[in-house]
Parts: C-alpha cells; structure tokens; sequence
C-alpha cells in the first residue's frame, strides 16, 4: 500500500469507530462462556452478512470462517479473532457492564470480534486483486480448546500465513508490542486426586492424612522448577486448586488438586510431565497415599516466525510509525493462537489498550475490574487491513 492509502484506511477507520465501539459495548453487556457463544457469533453473523462477505458458521463450536476472495487466485491470508469471555464477576464500573450474573469479557474478547469486524469492512471495500483474506472468529480461547477446534473442521486448510492480536491495557493505547520467537508460554493442565484413609481429627494415627500429603506436594513439587530445570529456563508449577474435607475434626478420605504448567521452551515443556510424575507418586508414597495423576499438554509455547513478524513491524511502522512500535515482554500467560502457528507461519503481537498515561498501572487481563481504551479499536482494524493486503501484495 502507498502512504496516502494508508492515510486513507486510518482516516476510514476513525470514521467507523462509534460504530465498532458500540457493537463492542453491545457484545460486553452480553457476555458469553467458552463454547457457549451462540449469541455472539449471530450478532457476527449479521454484520457479514450486511458486508456481504461469505462465511461458514459452526466451525469448531460457533466458530466463523468468512472469506474475503480476489479476482485471481492467491495465496492466502488468515486473521483471526477470538469471541468467549470469562466467569468472572464485573466490577469495572462501565454503564455497558455485563448484565449476566458472573460472565464479564475481562480479557477484552469483545474487542477482538469487533476489531476484526472492523477490518473486514475495510476490506470489503478493498477486496485484493488476487489471493484471499480469512477471517477466524474463534470460540473457546479461555479454555484453550477452541483454536484446536477450528483447525480440526478445516479452518486453516489452505492457509499460507496467520495473523492475530490482543489488546494489552498495560499498554497505552496508539502503540503496538511485537516480538520474534517465543513471545507466550505454553499451557498444561494437571489434576490430582489422593486417598487416603479418613477417620476422626484426633485419631490422626488411625488414619492415612491426605491432607498433609497434598500440602507436602504443593511444596514439593516447586522443585520441579528451582532443583530440575536450568536458571535460564522459566518455568512455572502452580497449585490453584485443593479441595478436601467439609469438618474441623474429620480427617478426609481425599483430597483434590488442579494446577496449571507453564514453560516458555518447547523442549521444556516436553520434560515437565515426567518430572511432576515422578515427583508425586515419591511424595504420595512417603504418605502412604494413592496418587492418581491427570496430566493434560493443552497448548504450546506461543512462538512467532521471524519472518512474519518482521512482516506485522513493517506494516506497523508504515501504518503509524516506527516511534509507537516496543518490544514485546516475553510473558507465562498461554494463548491457544500458538497451535496456529504449529501449522502454519504466522505472527502474533500485542495491541495498546490501556489508559494514553498510567498504562502500567491498569488492571490487568482477567482482572473485574479490567477496562479497555476504546481507542484500539480503530486502529486494530486499520492494521489487520493493512498487513493482509501487503501480504497479498508481496508473497
């Protein structure tokens, strides 16, 4: 694209703005669950269908595939946008707050479908002259299910490169956040259930305590990290839930815990399951527990390919310049966009969303108070334009 193009896409893109704000508030006073975004993807549904852009709708869940084509074949580019929010209950204080007791789109989601929808209408009046632009409304994020969903019902087939974002209100609005290689961690899920044998409080004796295991174990098994992975390979092992026992004087026969493991390198990733096995059936058995062991991998480290990466800085910096572009943090939290990028070259980058001053102090994603700086709406849809068409331009 030329610069007064791009100037062009920018300006129609402030232009829309109230539009794509309100479609935004609409879907964050409505709020939908992972797998349960029905409402969503028709409201979605018919904005493509005013657009008069063709799509496929129940791909992975309510997943959309919408396809904008060229007059020549081409390759093809992939955008993508996820739609689900989470059960958290709203505290943010917005007059569109969620209206749905416990469901709040804190990690900004409404955004995401908004701001790919605002790309497309860009794009539907821009159609390339060759290849095609696919546009992914993705269901199932928050629970790492919904990517894998989508590529099993053919989502990606045919797909040459993807390309995605997500706000980041720790960043002020008006900048953009990228990084080469691994920019996210990957995601694994354990569940645990010990048993022992219950009986009264003050006859711990007479019993086999799975409480006290399930605490050795939560401290044990952060030496799965500090005594078996290198220093400069991050890691993490938590413990986020433990459950067992209803009376201040009864031991529990069980106990039950759910953590979550992250790493920021393939191959560690690969050693962790083996090492949290080992590590609880030893301490299991030194409490004269059962341990039975539920290890799930569900996604892989969020790694960028260098040269689509350097294809989002480029279009960046032509679109708003080279000032407004940082360096990424690389960061523990998981997105299932990463299983995209283990089939196809692609890039993913963070968009500014935060207060223009005191970003740093924002809450954070997945916070009840979270909010998001509307002003990233414009601009994430002016720059998912803009890449797609000069990917198109140049493969």
């Amino acid at each position: 694209m030329s610069g007064s193009e791009r100037i062009r896409l920018l300006e129609e893109a402030a232009g829309r703005a109230d539009k794509w704000i309100e479609f935004r508030r609409d879907l964050h006073r409505y709020p939908e669950l992972s797998f349960e975004e029905a409402e969503t993807a028709a409201k979605v549904r018919r904005e493509l269908d005013r657009l008069g852009i063709p799509y496929r709708s129940g791909v992975g869940g309510h997943g959309i595939v919408a396809e904008l084509n060229g007059a020549e074949s081409g390759p093809t580019i992939a955008l993508r946008a996820d739609m689900d929010a989470l059960p958290i209950q709203e505290e943010s204080g917005a007059p569109f707050a969620s209206e749905r007791p416990g469901v709040m789109h804190a990690c900004g989601h409404d955004a995401h479908t908004a701001i790919l929808l605002g790309a497309a209408e860009l794009l539907a009046s821009r159609r390339p002259a060759r290849g095609s632009i696919r546009l992914l409304f993705q269901s199932a994020e928050e629970i790492n299910a919904g990517a894998k969903a989508m590529i099993a019902e053919g989502a990606l087939d045919g797909v040459d490169e993807i390309y995605g974002l997500h706000n980041l209100p720790t960043l002020p609005a008006g900048l953009v956040a990228t990084r080469r290689g691994a920019l996210m961690g990957s995601v694994d899920r354990l569940e645990l259930t010990l048993t022992g044998r219950g009986g009264h409080g003050a006859i711990p004796n007479e019993t086999i305590d799975p409480i006290v295991c399930a605490s050795a174990l939560v401290m044990g098994l952060q030496t799965a990290v500090s005594r078996e992975l290198s220093p400069f390979e991050p890691a993490v092992v938590t413990i986020g839930s433990l459950q067992a026992g209803h009376a201040n004087n009864v031991i529990p026969h069980r106990a039950e815990l759910t953590g979550t493991v992250r790493a920021f390198d393939p191959a560690v990733q690969a050693k962790l399951p083996g090492i949290i096995k080992r590590l609880v059936e030893g301490i299991a058995y030194g409490y004269r527990c059962q341990a039975d062991l539920r290890y799930m991998e569900q996604v892989p480290v969020l790694v960028n390919h260098d040269a689509q990466a350097a294809f989002v800085e480029a279009a960046t910096d032509a679109l708003i310049g080279r000032e407004r572009r940082v360096e990424a943090a690389p960061t523990m939290a998981g997105e299932d966009f990463s299983v995209y990028l283990k089939h196809v070259p692609g890039c993913f980058f963070w968009l500014g969303s935060g207060p223009r001053q005191g970003a740093e102090n924002a809450y954070g994603l997945h916070h009840p108070q979270y909010t998001l700086n509307e002003e990233c709406i414009p601009l994430g849809a002016a720059l998912l334009a803009s890449l797609a068409l000069d990917r198109l331009n140049h493969i």
